[in-house]
This record gives structure tokens, C-alpha cells and sequence, in this order.
């Protein structure tokens, strides 16, 4: 990839911590991790509506309470949407009809974690699921390797469910350095045959506790080849966590990415990542 442009586009009031989202249409679909709530912002109308996840749903959860939904995906008629398995109340994963935006199912995916931190060898306090991708075959997991183990792996999850009926791979990746902090997944995508990603830098060995935000970097894995085909830093200061495609050509790729700024301020900043592909 050769040279790339960052712009903020606009801001959202009402939505904080965003995590996750999906470009549809001219409206976007986002998620939180302090948040019980799917928001759905339109773009030309800037009108924001709030669909409920779960029961009781609050905006700004208590950190030991809340769901932690990190990763958000779509396939068909569905969302789906993944608690990010770092503590015991995070093993959700939500399928939401796409149309109505109503919850179809909630399905504790405890069991389907336990089995991908065996199989990974990841210890239970270093398990973090912060990137999720559907096909319609098979399942892609990002596992955030920003615990003291620093294990960054890509899950490849393919059967007729994700409960009891399923096969599991893992590639374990090392990411660059920024600051001398090896970098960490925050979201992936798939585009043609490549699952782009985010990554971040953060001066913590924890997959709980927050840290100094140091940076973040993009790139992608080639499906076939299962190997980085490059990583670019594209931020000193940001700490982006949700990815989603804007517009692609021979020229360009364009992306539309979100910030998590780990505070309780409902605000949230959209940018757009331009890749020029020479």
C-alpha cells in the first residue's frame, strides 16, 4: 500500500466508547463496550436511534457489570454482535434482525470461548475478543493480544453452530512495535479475499484495565496465504476500534473507522482512511 490520508468526518452526540461498526446504506451501525444499546445513525438526517441489546440496558455500564460488546458483524438478514469473553458476564454473542433491528436470539458462548482459549493456548485473564467476521461459512475471531502474553490470534470457526457443532484454527500473529508496545488487534473485515484490521498500541498488560494509548496501525491478512501482507501506522494518539469499508477501487480502498476513548462522554468521532493502493 502506498501513501494514506486520515480525516475526521464528523461526530456523533450520544453514542461513547464505540467499538464496533458497520457502513450501510448512508447510515451506520455502532456499538459501545460500555453500552446495552445497538445505534443506528443516518447520516444525511443525522438522526440517532437506539435499539436495546438487552434487558434494562444502560449507556454507560459499570466496568465489573457491563457486556463489553467489542465486536459487531453482518451476514444476510442478520447482526451479530460478541461480548468480548474477558471476564465471565462478556460471553454473549447477540443475533439481531438487520431490518427491525430486534433481538432475534441471545446465546451464552461461554463454552465455545473456554474451547478457542485451549486450542489457541491462551490463559483465561489474556482472552479478549475485540474483531468478528461471518461469510457465511465460517467465522473469523480476533483475539486482542494486549494481555502479558501478548497473543494476537485469528480464530477461523466453521459447523452448523457456534454451540456444539464446530471446527476451530488458529494463526498467531506479532504485530510491530509503536513506542516499544507491540501493537494489538481492535476489529478486522473482510474484503475480496483479505481480512483487513485494526491494531492498537496500549501501555497496559491487561485485557481488563485501560492504559496510555500509543497508537494504531492497519493492514491485512491474505485469506489464502493466512500471512501479513502489510501493516502501516496510520496514528500517534488514536486508539481506534471499529472498521468498516467505505469505498473500493483499483486507485483506493476507503475505510470508515471509530474511537474508543475510553471515558463516559456519549461523543463519538467517525473518520475516513483513504489507502492509495500503489
Amino acid at each position: 500500500m502506498g501513501k494514506f490520508t486520515l480525516e475526521l468526518l464528523f461526530q456523533i452526540i450520544g453514542i461513547g466508547s464505540a467499538s464496533g461498526l458497520i457502513y450501510k446504506n448512508n447510515s451506520l451501525l455502532i456499538i459501545g463496550d460500555n453500552s446495552g444499546f445497538l445505534y443506528e445513525y443516518q447520516m444525511d438526517s443525522h438522526d440517532l436511534k437506539r435499539h436495546p441489546l438487552l434487558k434494562n440496558p444502560t449507556e454507560n455500564t459499570l466496568k465489573k457489570d457491563k457486556a463489553d460488546f467489542e465486536a459487531l458483524t453482518d451476514f444476510g438478514d442478520s447482526l451479530y454482535v460478541f461480548g468480548s469473553g474477558s471476564t465471565q458476564k462478556r460471553n454473549k454473542m447477540i443475533q439481531v434482525n438487520s431490518s427491525t433491528k430486534k433481538v432475534i436470539a441471545t446465546n451464552d458462548i461461554a463454552d465455545l470461548y473456554a474451547v478457542m482459549q485451549n486450542f489457541g493456548e491462551i490463559k483465561p485473564e489474556d482472552f479478549n475478543i475485540e474483531g468478528a467476521i461471518y461469510n457465511g461459512e465460517s467465522w473469523f475471531l480476533l483475539n486482542r493480544g494486549n494481555g502479558s502474553s501478548n497473543k494476537n490470534v485469528l480464530f477461523t470457526i466453521k459447523g452448523k453452530n457456534l454451540a456444539n457443532d464446530f471446527t476451530i484454527l488458529s494463526n498467531t500473529y506479532i504485530l510491530p512495535k509503536i513506542k516499544g508496545v507491540r501493537s494489538s488487534f481492535t476489529d478486522g473485515i473482510l474484503v475480496d479475499d483479505s481480512i483487513y484490521f485494526l491494531a492498537t498500541a496500549e501501555d497496559t498488560e491487561s485485557t481488563y484495565d485501560d492504559g496510555e494509548v500509543l497508537g494504531s496501525l492497519i493492514g491485512s491478512i491474505n485469506l489464502k496465504t493466512m500471512k501479513i501482507d502489510f501493516t502501516k501506522k496510520i496514528s500517534s494518539t488514536h486508539k481506534f476500534e471499529g472498521l468498516s469499508l467505505y469505498a473500493n477501487s483499483k486507485e483506493k480502498i476507503e475505510f470508515l473507522l471509530c474511537e474508543d476513548k475510553d471515558s463516559e462522554v456519549l461523543e463519538t468521532a467517525i473518520y475516513k482512511l483513504t489507502l492509495d493502493k500503489k
